[in-house]
């Protein structure tokens, strides 16, 4: 029976107004299923090994892993190694006179591209290969909260980048050390000497400057992610950006508007490993990367949200 305003009596409620649970285990409060938690959905644990057990990821890791070792290779064979003098000093004529030399050498090597592919790879892979597998609608039927179900994505993606920016550095370091001595650093330029010990926390901070700066990459290549159904081309976009930033940076008719090129500031970190080192630089590329990748997650999450996913 109804009662007197046509509402069913098995999902009514009681004397005080509060809302009983249907004769099916559904909670008409909230329209959810009786133990149905959105929060549970999709864990970050279960996302992270299915990320890990893709084939990508690990011939992505074991490239970043191997380059350090074939540069060892590349060195030794060539025979030029050993310790290179004069005034005017690149960082390339530096890498064999110790392990931080050589990481640092490794790092300026692969920043404005290997790692740039790694972490558009990771980021723009992510939703479009889900979309491209079919997957996408059946992951939101489970169902998984839109909003979860980016962000969830979007952390782990972020975690396999910020370890691919990590380890090739770290793992430059340890081939370099073993390949070439644990020696003082020498600055490039100047070929000032600075006592190892003294930089080795610079070049922690160097590591996390370079992070921090592949978040636009990583950003744009998330929001191509959300807006197709093609992996290659978001991560082909993110790229893209790389590249006509780098072009644009060399137009010195650009002047000042330059410097809010997301590449712009990509190699400030060279003055953190000075005798006297300057920070101004690398705390401007902060600025501008945060913004721009704040601006670009916004956007993948309105974008997504009123998507119409239909694969």
């Amino acid at each position: 029976m109804n009662d007197a305003n046509g509402t069913g009596a098995a999902a009514g409620t009681d004397g005080s107004g509060t809302a009983l649970a249907g004769p099916r285990g559904h909670d008409t409060a909230h329209g959810a299923a009786r133990g149905y938690a959105p929060g549970h959905t999709l864990p970050l644990g279960v996302e992270i090994v299915r990320q890990f057990r893709r084939r990508r990821t690990m011939v992505m890791f074991g490239l970043l892993l191997a380059l350090p070792w074939v540069l060892v290779v590349a060195f030794k064979v060539g025979g030029g190694w050993g310790r290179p003098g004069g005034a005017t000093l690149r960082i390339s004529d530096l890498a064999t006179e110790g392990g931080l030399n050589f990481a640092a050498f490794a790092l300026s090597v692969s920043a404005s591209f290997l790692l740039v592919v790694a972490v558009a790879l990771f980021c723009g892979d992510t939703v479009a290969s889900e979309a491209d597998w079919s997957s996408l609608r059946y992951l939101l039927a489970a169902p998984i909260p839109r909003d979860r179900l980016l962000r969830q994505k979007l952390i782990v993606a972020l975690v396999y980048s910020a370890a691919a920016v990590i380890c090739l550095p770290l793992m430059a370091l340890l081939a370099g050390t073993l390949a070439f001595g644990w020696n003082d650093v020498r600055v490039p330029g100047t070929g000032e000497t600075i006592a190892a010990l003294d930089v080795l926390p610079r070049f922690g901070i160097v590591i996390g400057y370079a992070l921090v700066s592949q978040l636009v990459v990583a950003s744009l290549a998330f929001l191509l992610s959300v807006g197709t159904d093609s992996p290659l081309g978001a991560v082909g976009g993110a790229v893209g950006l790389v590249i006509v930033s780098s072009i644009l940076q060399a137009v010195d008719a650009l002047g000042a508007l330059r410097e809010f090129l997301p590449t712009f500031w990509n190699t400030a970190w060279l003055d953190a490993l000075t005798p006297q080192p300057d920070f101004s630089g690398m705390i401007k590329g902060v600025a501008v990367s945060v913004t721009y990748s704040a601006i670009l997650v916004a956007f993948a999450f309105r974008r997504f949200r009123s998507k119409d996913v239909v694969s």
